[in-house]
């Protein structure tokens, strides 16, 4: 929902500024005037209940009196002016307090020895609701965490690891091999590279002889982790 107008909290209160209320409003009678008639001589009004006085010192040398009105205060006045602008800041407050009901959590007292039980049961309920989502969620938070240290890859591995097959990297590379995703070198077919699923890598090192020996090292995309669970299915 775009905001229409500002509400800030002040002492636990929810304020609007008048003046900002009075220009979305279209009033044409001068903020002054509109105030000391609307707010200060309106005799439905009490002021530190439905409004408060704020001297500001940011729009002149000489300090301006402002008003902080109640979300009721300025949809009644909003409501008065009778014109469509008035309208749409009451929809806009009404829709503001309905969102505020809905996030705001409801407190329970129970008054008697049955609801005092029946509440502890429905927070045992939800506790045991919260425990099983995050047993659920452990997993895939794993599972996030290996593939965002590997920045966009990880390898077999830590594939066999997150999908949780139920074996390790050297049985994930004989099946692929046997479904024909991988060669015999455990490198996988071009097919299955340009569809995004695999990145091969070639790393070396040095023997012990002085010699430099190549190894290719297959590592599989987020896609291809999808891809593997479902081949295996």
């Amino acid at each position: 929902m775009n905001e229409l107008i500002k509400i800030t909290e002040t002492n636990g209160k929810q304020l609007v500024s008048a003046r900002e209320l009075h220009l979305i409003l279209q009033v044409k009678t001068h903020f002054k005037d509109w105030a000391s008639r609307k707010i200060i001589e309106n005799p439905f009004f009490q002021e530190n209940e439905d409004f408060v006085r704020v001297l500001n010192y940011e729009r002149a040398n000489q300090p301006a009196l402002e008003f902080g009105l109640s979300i009721d205060m300025a949809k009644k006045l909003a409501m008065s002016e009778n014109n469509e602008a008035g309208n749409n800041v009451r929809d806009y407050f009404i829709s503001c307090e309905k969102q505020l009901k809905e996030i705001k959590p409801q407190f329970e007292i129970p008054q008697t020895l049955s609801q005092a039980l029946m509440l502890a049961s429905k927070q045992a309920e939800q506790i045991e609701m919260q425990q099983t989502t995050i047993a659920i969620m452990e997993p895939k938070a794993e599972f996030y965490d290996i593939v965002t240290e590997s920045k966009d890859t990880i390898d077999m591995g830590n594939a066999a690891k997150v999908l949780n097959l139920g074996f390790g990297r050297n049985t994930l590379f004989e099946k692929l091999r046997d479904k024909k995703v991988l060669m015999h070198n455990n490198k996988p077919y071009q097919t299955y590279i340009d569809r995004g699923y695999f990145r091969v890598i070639e790393t070396s090192f040095d023997k012990p002889d002085g010699s430099t020996h190549i190894n290719i090292k297959t590592l599989v995309y987020q896609k291809g982790l999808e891809f593997i669970k479902n081949s295996l299915k």
